[in-house]
């Protein structure tokens, strides 16, 4: 009988077909991703709050706009960069992108609602099929936060405004020492004009600049000459220019100069980075700007100023190794934007910056790594506790008056759990408070409240529980 059941289950064993022919699942997750844990979330939700806050004290509205475009809205938009754009399957009649910034989308925002002025920020995920670094920040998903202006106002106003913001959040999430490099289309553009660069080549020779922060001159130069055919000589005149950088005497400099001077829009350029330089001297942060024209910024909208900021160096803490993160904000001027998306190509000007918080995570978790710094979870002010079994009832109630008046409260799901192991674990998750009841608490009509970094313990009268928490954790008294 064995025999033929084994011969059976052999059988059916080869009607299934060969194991070396199936493919093992492999459980991860996609190319350029990650998930985070609730340590990496913690850490995450404190830099979004410092965003935020920046954000919304400088007059910001906020927005949302859906992870999916039209293809065509996003289609020639982003110059090289178009071919990193996640086109979707056809689901049906219309073509689909996920975004690849939160830009363009603002842009078809304003058009498609007609809107001509609004000050907004936008924080979500935007999508890139990019070769991932995931040690430097670098995914094919990543979050953005995007603050911008819109509408017609006096020169460089919102651009100093928008060059504050980026300076106030990156010296509040403390990362290091920073430079904000800035420089301008028009400038770029008269700059190429005089050097002999054909009109053609505009923007793919700008691409190739934008690499100087990344490579040296010799391997634009290489590029530009090699690969997109430009002639060693005017290569050799842009490299004169795209060396160098300084502060606003710079900009006096060019002003001077006998070709760039009788450029129309590099004159334009200078006269508002001149200006810019004055309002940001206003704003207290002059020190942390550069004129950089090497800068080209390679998405093909920005129409004016542009800007970039990179970390001078990476903290080295005890124990950490430098990390090159790169730019860890950017943004610039990009008035021609929204006039693509109106019927009539009414133009809205606008200006805005991102800031490139997966590569600011990267830097903070590194630092709380090496620093051995344990991140709290959670945000429990208190954990409901019984000193003797059969008080399971007694604790639900607790916890529920607690909830009721706002106070973040647990206990453990155990009907008699011992009180050394609650204790314990207030300790674990860094709970500051123990609200303790036993028999005698409950004849007496109070609470015993333990703190667990001093292990002192008070009565107090059940009436006043809640303002004695609020009062030691510091939270509001009343909810408005």
């Amino acid at each position: 009988m064995i025999e033929e059941e084994v011969a059976k289950l052999l059988k059916l064993k080869a009607q299934l077909g060969p194991d070396e022919n199936k493919q093992k699942f492999v459980l991860k997750t996609p190319k350029g991703t990650r998930d985070y844990s609730p340590q990496q979330m913690a850490v995450r939700e404190k830099v979004f709050d410092v965003i935020i806050r920046c954000f919304k004290r400088h007059g910001a509205e906020v927005i949302d706009t859906p992870v999916f475009e039209l293809k065509e809205t996003l289609t020639g938009k982003y110059g090289e960069d178009s071919k990193l754009i996640y086109d979707l399957k056809d689901q049906g009649g219309e073509l689909l992108s996920l975004r690849y910034d939160l830009t363009v989308p603002f842009a078809r925002y304003l058009a498609m609602n007609k809107l001509t002025n609004i000050k907004r920020y936008h924080i979500a995920k935007v999508y890139r099929r990019d070769n991932p670094a995931m040690t430097r920040g670098r995914y094919r998903e990543f979050y953005q936060c995007d603050f911008d202006i819109a509408g017609q106002f006096d020169p460089m106003i919102p651009d100093a405004e928008c060059l504050k913001i980026m300076c106030e959040i990156l010296s509040s999430l403390q990362i290091g020492n920073f430079l904000v490099k800035v420089n301008d289309r028009r400038i770029l553009d008269g700059m190429f004009a005089v050097c002999g660069v054909p009109d053609s080549k505009f923007r793919t020779i700008c691409s190739s600049v934008d690499k100087l922060d990344k490579v040296s001159w010799e391997e634009v130069k290489n590029e530009m000459v090699g690969e997109k055919g430009l002639a060693p000589e005017v290569a050799d005149r842009i490299g004169d220019y795209v060396q160098q950088h300084g502060g606003v005497s710079l900009v006096e400099q060019l002003l001077q100069d006998p070709k760039l001077s009788q450029n129309k829009q590099a004159l334009e350029g200078l006269g508002d980075l001149k200006l810019l330089f004055e309002y940001l001297a206003l704003f207290g942060i002059d020190d942390k700007i550069s004129f950089d024209l090497s800068l080209a910024r390679g998405l093909d909208y920005y129409t004016g100023v542009i800007y970039e900021a990179v970390l001078l160096q990476t903290p080295a803490q005890a124990g950490e190794e430098p990390l090159g993160v790169g730019s860890v904000a950017a943004g610039g001027r990009y008035d021609g934007l929204v006039g693509m998306f109106d019927p009539k190509g009414r133009k809205v000007p606008c200006v805005g910056l991102s800031i490139g918080v997966e590569r600011i995570f990267s830097i903070v978790e590194q630092r709380l790594e090496a620093l051995e710094e344990k991140v709290r979870t959670t945000e429990t002010q208190v954990l409901v506790a019984s000193a003797q079994k059969k008080l399971l009832e007694e604790r639900l109630k607790l916890v529920s008056e607690l909830w009721d008046a706002g106070i973040k409260a647990e206990l453990l799901y155990k009907k008699n759990p011992k009180l050394l192991n609650q204790l314990q674990y207030c300790e674990e998750a860094g709970i500051p408070l123990v609200a303790i009841i036993g028999e005698q608490e409950l004849k007496d009509g109070v609470i015993k409240l333990r703190s667990v970094a001093t292990r002192e313990e008070v009565d107090v009268r059940r009436e006043d529980l809640v303002e004695e928490i609020k009062r030691r954790t510091n939270q509001p008294l009343c909810i408005c």
